[in-house]
């Protein structure tokens, strides 16, 4: 006699839990400005990857967010430094206060610099039992000093996944970025500038949607299994 087809012989039912769709349609509602946190990829004197950067973060404030941006200059190399390194604790710290973070790298040789991924390599998956990336969202930019790529935000947007984040679809590639500023480093019009108003309203918008339904949506049923020891060791492994 055949088993009926909603027989899992192999599914915990104690961890198993429907879908509630309480919690994702009627969360408790922060009210505070959402927490975006902006990195650049360069620390050159006149960095256009900053320069981006500083204009996403005014059309943030003016979108009613709450921004900080972090200056990667002195920031040790991963694993030639120790996470007590006082730029390396501003970051962490930064990541951690976050609710969405927006990521913009200069593409050099084809893709995003050290710089940029130094920065991202130092934000771990887990400070203890905290997890300060998993759920939050991320926007992708990229400058280019030629014709337009999307090597950099294509190489961002996979490391985004592989730290959990929740990276919105839209994103800007700014061609020939040293032809778009004044001299006073503010961008001109153009609609390279007109997207990137486009992904910082999109980000507002979903950090809005998802921030407080990141709890929910980020619970696992593989994590439920797991005793509060056996998901401690797992998370704080050693790195590799």
């Amino acid at each position: 006699m055949s088993e009926p087809l909603d027989h899992l012989p192999n599914l915990s039912e104690s961890c198993f839990e429907p879908i509630d769709r309480d919690r994702l349609v009627n969360p408790q509602v922060s009210l505070h400005p959402p927490r975006i946190l902006l990195l650049y990829g360069s620390v050159r004197e006149r960095s256009y990857s900053r320069l981006v950067t500083e204009e996403a973060a005014r059309i943030l404030r003016r979108f009613g967010a709450e921004t900080r941006t972090f200056n990667p200059s002195g920031l040790p190399l991963p694993d030639d430094g120790s996470a007590d390194h006082p730029k390396v604790a501003e970051l962490r710290e930064a990541v951690t206060w976050a609710e969405g973070m927006v990521w913009c790298s200069p593409e050099r040789h084809g893709a995003m610099t050290g710089i940029m991924k130094a920065q991202i390599d130092w934000i771990p998956l887990s400070i203890g039992a905290v997890r300060p990336t998993q759920g939050k969202t991320l926007a992708v930019m990229q400058v280019s000093g030629g014709s337009q790529s999307f090597n950099a935000v294509n190489q961002l947007r996979v490391l985004g996944r592989w730290m959990r984040l929740i990276t919105i679809p839209n994103q800007s590639s700014v061609a020939k970025a040293f032809a778009e500023f004044d001299d006073a480093g503010r961008m001109k019009p153009s609609p390279y500038y007109d997207r990137i108003v486009d992904v910082m309203e999109e980000l507002m918008k979903f950090t809005l949607l998802t921030r407080d339904r990141k709890d929910y949506l980020v619970d696992r049923y593989s994590e439920r299994k797991e005793s509060a020891a056996e998901l401690s060791e797992r998370v704080n492994q050693r790195s590799i």
